[in-house]
C-alpha cells in the first residue's frame, strides 16, 4: 500500500513538472532573449544572427538581442551559453567550426554534445577557393599540379588553426594527395587580405567577403566547396567537378541553448526558427552571402553535429594532422 501511494505521489510530481514545463513553453518568450554571436561583428555568423533575430523580434513581440562574444575560435560564446541559466533566454548561433573544435580540442570547458541542446540548423553556405591573380594556377587541377611540382611553396591562409577554412584546405590537400603550408590569421577578413597582398597563395572565404573583389581582379576564384554549383555564381565550378571528386566542405550555422533547458522550450524555439528562417525576406537576405536556409528538428540537428565531429576526427587521424 505504501509503495502504491509513493508511486502515485511520484507520478503526480512528474506530471506536475511536465505541465509546468509545457506552461513555460506556452507563453515563451515572455521577455527579451539573448542571442549570442560567438564571432566578431561583420562575420557571416553576425549577419545571419542579426537577420534571424530581427525576424524573431518582429514576429514574437519580444527582443532577440544580438550579442557578440568572440574569442577562442567561437568557444567563448558556446561556453557562455552552456553555463547560462537554463530557461531558454540565452541562445547561440554556432557554426561548423564548433564541431571542428570539438573534434580537435580536448581541453574545451564544455561538451558540445552534452552541455548544449541542439535547437535547429539555420543555414548552409559554401566557401570559395581564392588565389592571388599572379598565381600561375587558373584551375583547381592546375593548383594541384603546381603543389605537387613545388612542395612547400603553396601557402594557405585561414581564419585560424582548427577553423573550417583551415580544415577545408586540409581536406583538399589530403584528397588531392598534396601538401599546403597552413598560415593562420585572426579572422577570415585578414586571411583574404593576405591573399590580395600576395602574402599567401590561396585561402577559402565566403562569397560575401569575396564578391566585392571579384570584379576588380584582386582575387581569382577557382571553385566552390559545395556539392553542386550555386545559382549565385553559376559559372564557378565545384571543387569536386574541377579536379577532386567527392570533395565537399560546407559551412553551416545553427542554434543551440543550454543543455538543461526543458525540451518543450527547445521544441518551441525550433519551430519559431523554422518559421523565421524560411520567411521570404530572410531567405533573400541570407542569399547575399551564398547562404541557403536549412532548418531541422532538435534531434536532426543533434545527429548532424555528432556526424560532423566524427568526420573531422577521422580527417585528423587519416591525414596525420598535428594540431597546435
Amino acid at each position: 500500500m505504501k509503495k502504491a501511494i509513493l508511486l502515485a505521489a511520484t507520478l503526480a510530481i512528474q506530471s506536475g513538472f511536465a505541465v509546468q514545463a509545457a506552461d513555460v513553453a506556452g507563453d515563451y518568450p515572455r521577455r527579451s532573449v539573448r542571442f549570442i554571436i560567438p564571432f566578431v561583428p561583420g562575420a557571416g555568423t553576425d549577419l545571419t544572427t542579426r537577420t534571424v533575430a530581427k525576424k524573431l523580434t518582429d514576429t514574437h513581440g519580444q527582443q532577440f538581442i544580438a550579442d557578440n562574444r568572440a574569442g577562442a575560435a567561437g568557444a567563448i560564446g558556446a561556453e557562455i551559453t552552456a553555463k547560462a541559466n537554463p530557461d531558454g533566454y540565452t541562445i547561440c548561433l554556432i557554426s561548423s567550426g564548433h564541431t571542428v573544435l570539438s573534434a580537435t580540442n580536448d581541453k574545451l570547458s564544455y561538451d558540445l554534445e552534452k552541455d548544449l541542446h541542439a535547437v535547429s540548423q539555420v543555414s548552409t553556405l559554401f566557401y570559395v577557393l581564392t588565389v592571388h591573380p599572379s598565381f600561375p594556377a587558373k584551375t583547381v587541377k592546375e593548383l594541384i599540379a603546381y603543389a605537387k611540382a613545388n612542395p612547400g611553396k603553396v601557402n594557405q591562409g585561414s581564419s585560424g588553426t582548427g577553423a573550417l577554412q583551415h580544415f577545408a584546405g586540409e581536406m583538399l590537400a589530403y584528397q588531392a594527395g598534396v601538401k599546403f603550408t597552413h598560415v593562420p590569421y585572426k579572422g577570415g577578413a585578414a586571411s583574404l587580405a593576405a591573399v590580395m597582398a600576395g602574402e599567401v597563395q590561396m585561402s577559402f572565404t565566403t562569397l560575401l567577403s569575396a564578391r566585392p573583389h571579384m570584379s576588380s581582379g584582386k582575387i581569382r576564384i577557382l571553385g566552390i566547396t559545395a556539392g553542386k554549383r550555386s545559382p549565385a555564381i553559376p559559372d564557378i565550378p565545384t571543387i569536386a567537378e574541377a579536379g577532386v571528386p567527392g570533395f565537399e566542405a560546407n559551412q553551416w550555422y545553427g542554434v543551440v541553448t543550454s543543455g538543461k533547458v526543458p525540451m518543450p522550450i527547445v521544441n518551441k524555439l525550433s519551430a519559431m526558427l523554422k518559421d523565421a528562417v524560411n520567411s521570404p525576406d530572410v531567405v533573400e537576405r541570407l542569399a547575399a552571402d551564398g547562404s541557403t536556409p536549412l532548418t531541422s528538428t532538435p534531434a536532426q540537428f543533434k545527429a548532424h553535429i555528432s556526424s560532423e565531429i566524427i568526420k573531422w576526427r577521422k580527417l585528423v587521424k587519416d591525414a596525420g594532422l598535428q594540431m597546435n
